[in-house]
């Protein structure tokens, strides 16, 4: 490319503009659009012979270095000048790890295992995704021991300030994290785990190194950790500070115990509430799927003393659910205690779960009026949704078949075909429509079509927002639907909780893309994609993989689910 410097006065200012000899007189008016804000049909440059023309060929301008071109013109009021943008462009090299780790789709950090300690570091990439969770742990405040742990920052620790303590201990580590890609070991949150729960310290059983431990106590132990100190402002109570795990995580049951047959005369059924943090499936050889499972972990037998038969006896003890949190937490119960070899052995019969849950069968059922509605008109709306998109194809096929047919005919009559044969296909163009129940439907232009969807899929939506329960709606932290999708799952692989290898799977973030017609113009597209979390090492896997944590044999099985209540529309989407 060759380029001249040249220099360009306009209204007492001059621009210093790099003229290409190979462009035509369009460009150059660009250029000049650029600096000046006068739009390229406002702009008349002086040059030899006249005004320059968009199709002038800049190279018979025969411009000297420097030379000094005279342009006339206004920005009209419509026109906006080109400004350069008040934040510099910045590129990926240029970037700092911490801005890089921020960037949408990022590898997120993996943790280092520091003997055994996968179970810990699955349950905490799992806990990650609740960004309520986070927006509370960056507002706790404890109180610090204050001691320098400047020589351990180099370890990843987070230098003087990090907490010895496991809520603020998890605060500081899920900082760290969001400020990287590599991993790097949780050696303080670790330390404070063991403080708090000695148990996570005990010696293998060869006396080297530290012994394996459960994820679903780790992960007990930590919510409860998080219970008793992250407070929430604002609940079904009408602002009374609540618990975050309380808030989003817990829920409620009602439950009746009933007496054994031979004292049901004499003693009645107690009816109680409880709360729940987990609900439990139940595996024996019956159980095959999850649903099977939860329905098993909702009837217990217990043993306890009848005083009207002065005996132990056998009690049924039965639960329902009255409230559902917005993050539901299912736990395979695989590990059981084994007298005869004195550890926890590991059912590894398969089960299988799905990608969204319906738990509605298993609420009370005043709970249940309230959600069947709701989550009848989600699935009706996205019936609705797939409906009109098939019926769409099939006009668009049908339509292209009409044009098609049109074209053969009109090919016909050029080439002079006899009047029998356009007779006959007229013959077979009104049985086709009637055997297709007359005329077909007016075509649709695409504009046509997405603004008729548009207005349907509003109207659906209003109705959805208008059937949710009063009380359910006051209730941010609660399920309003009775329909959950999976967020994450914790894996184990082995034949015994005392052995084997635990990871974990979260399901990737949705990608922010422009959409004029949601809320603020932008929606996230889910790629269907999930991370893997296997200790340091982090990568992106199908769904298909989660599918296989049914677990069967030695394979890596789920033993925890994380399921969110799905995404509901807003009453800005309907108005």
């Amino acid at each position: 490319m060759a380029t001249i410097p040249i220099i360009v006065k306009h209204k007492g200012t001059k621009y210093n503009v790099d003229l290409d000899t190979t462009q035509t007189g369009e460009v150059l008016k660009m250029q000049l659009y650029s600096l000046t804000g006068v739009e390229p049909e406002n702009q008349s440059l002086l040059i030899k012979g006249g005004k320059l023309k968009d199709d002038t060929d800049l190279s018979k301008l025969n411009a000297k270095p420097n030379q000094v071109f005279m342009m006339m013109g206004t920005a009209s009021d419509q026109g906006v000048s080109l400004v350069a943008p008040l934040e510099k462009p910045k590129f990926l090299e240029d970037m700092t790890e911490a801005e890089l780790a921020k960037q949408e789709g990022a590898t997120p950090a993996g943790l280092q295992n520091l003997g055994n300690t996968c179970y810990m570091n699955a349950t905490l990439q799992v806990l990650k995704t609740m960004p309520e969770m986070q927006q509370q742990l960056l507002a706790y405040k404890d109180n610090n021991t204050g001691q320098s742990l400047q020589s351990l920052a180099q370890f990843g620790l987070g230098g003087i300030g990090s907490s010895t303590n496991i809520v603020g201990g998890l605060r500081d580590l899920y900082k760290q994290m969001a400020d990287t890609q590599e991993s790097f070991p949780p050696l303080m949150f670790l330390n404070a785990l063991r403080t708090a729960y000695p148990q996570f310290a005990q010696k293998s059983r060869t006396g080297q190194g530290y012994a394996q431990q459960d994820a679903e106590e780790a992960w007990s132990q930590i919510l409860h950790q998080i219970r008793n100190n992250i407070k929430s402002d604002g609940g079904a109570d009408g602002g009374v500070s609540l618990g975050f795990v309380e808030h989003f995580m817990e829920g409620s049951l009602e439950t009746t115990l009933a007496p054994p047959a031979e004292a049901a005369e004499m003693e009645e059924v107690k009816h109680s509430s409880e709360n729940f943090l987990k609900l439990n499936c139940h595996i024996d050889t019956s159980i095959n799927h999850l649903a099977e499972g939860l329905k098993a972990g909702l009837t217990e037998q217990i043993e306890k003393r009848s005083e009207t038969l002065g005996e132990n006896a056998i009690y049924t003890k039965t639960s329902q659910v009255s409230r559902l949190p917005k993050y539901l937490t299912v736990h395979f119960v695989r590990f059981f205690w084994r007298k005869d070899t004195q550890k926890k052995a590991k059912i590894l019969r398969k089960v299988t779960f799905p990608d969204e849950l319906d738990v509605t069968e298993y609420c009370t059922e005043d709970l249940r009026k309230r959600l069947v509605p709701v989550r009848d008109r989600v699935r009706n709306l996205r019936k609705d949704e797939q409906d009109m998109e098939r019926a769409r194809k099939r006009q668009k096929r049908a339509h292209q078949q009409e044009e098609d047919r049109k074209q053969d005919e009109q090919q016909l009559a050029k080439e002079a075909a006899p009047i029998a044969k356009l007779r006959d296909s007229k013959d077979k163009k009104g049985k086709r429509e009637e055997q297709e129940g007359g005329e077909m439907d007016v075509y649709k232009t695409d504009a046509e079509y997405e603004a008729e969807k548009e207005a349907a899929i509003k109207a659906a939506k209003k109705e959805l927002l208008a059937a949710i329960d009063p009380e359910l709606d006051q209730d941010i932290g609660a399920n309003k639907s009775g329909l959950y999708e999976l967020r994450g799952v914790i894996a184990h692989q082995g034949s015994s909780a005392d052995s084997g290898h635990y990871t974990s799977f979260v399901r990737k973030e949705g990608k922010l893309v422009d959409d004029p017609k949601a809320p603020g113009g932008k929606r996230r597209e889910e790629d269907g994609k999930w991370w893997w979390f296997n200790d340091d090492k982090v990568s992106e896997v199908d769904s298909e993989r989660v599918v296989q944590l049914a677990g069967g044999g030695e394979f890596a099985s789920a033993l925890i689910l994380l399921y969110r209540a799905i995404d509901l529309p807003t009453k800005d989407e309907v108005e």
